[in-house]
């Protein structure tokens, strides 16, 4: 297993280098640092960024936001998934209103939020958790559909707890949709959540990148743009990654 994870770390830090290359390349090709600037160009406004404080605490704002639409909206879409992936009446009352949310534009949510909510902390969190709550609900729904029902005979024959059914029969079955769901949905909210700052909020990463769009100043665009996808990466590759290899781990065995 260590092996395995030394040769995909290393296949990932490679990867990074080739795309570091590719920019290198075509800021070489563009010849203008206004339009693409080399990415050692981008130390000097990093530097002062972080020494100013800025870049730490925007960054700061878009987690906290990031963490809070993150827990709303897995803990909402995993109770509706498993409910409408277990009780056909549910599923079909709630099947509707799941495709409308599906398809309904995440900039149509997010203006209607600050309209009726206001330009105010709880718009912008409902907005991203709106957003995201039908993606989780559709995949949890297809692993409570996907339910072993031998597993479920043997609980019931051995008249198991409620307790100990969750942990032993549903919660095993279940764990690879939820890391699946929370690791896209990690990458799908903190992306509205730029959108979300970018539209309405006095700060955060959004925020910075439409003050320095504005000034038409790419270099700190990238600054921020950059610093929170590191985070981001950071997080995935730390936290979701392990989480979802523990999950799917007794499928394996």
């Amino acid at each position: 297993m260590t092996d395995t994870l030394q040769k995909s770390a290393a296949v990932r830090i490679l990867s990074l280098a080739v795309l570091l290359l590719l920019w290198i390349c075509a800021a070489a090709l563009t010849g203008d640092a206004s339009v693409l600037p080399q990415p050692w160009a981008l130390l000097r406004p990093f530097q002062s960024a972080a020494a100013s404080g800025e870049l730490p605490y925007h960054l700061g704002m878009t987690l906290w936001r990031v963490i809070w639409a993150f827990a709303l909206a897995m803990t909402a879409g995993i109770a509706l998934g498993f409910a409408m992936g277990r009780f056909p009446a549910v599923d079909r009352w709630l099947d509707p209103w799941l495709v409308v949310f599906l398809n309904l534009p995440a900039l149509v949510l997010i203006v209607l939020c600050y309209l009726w909510i206001g330009l105010n902390e709880t718009a912008a969190i409902t907005a991203v958790v709106l957003n995201k709550i039908p993606n989780v609900t559709t995949m949890v729904r297809e692993g409570a559909r996907a339910f072993d029902p031998d597993l479920s005979a043997m609980a019931h024959v051995f008249r198991m707890r409620a307790y100990m059914r969750l942990r032993h029969v549903v919660l095993p079955q279940l764990a690879p949709f939820i890391a699946a769901a929370a690791r896209s949905g990690i990458a799908v909210i903190w992306k509205i959540v730029l959108v979300v700052e970018f539209l309405g909020r006095s700060n955060g990463v959004g925020f910075q990148i439409h003050l320095y769009f504005q000034q038409f100043d790419v270099a700190m665009v990238l600054v921020y743009s950059l610093s929170f996808i590191t985070v981001m990466l950071g997080v995935e590759w730390l936290c979701l990654q392990p989480v979802e290899r523990h999950a799917r781990r007794w499928r394996t065995a």
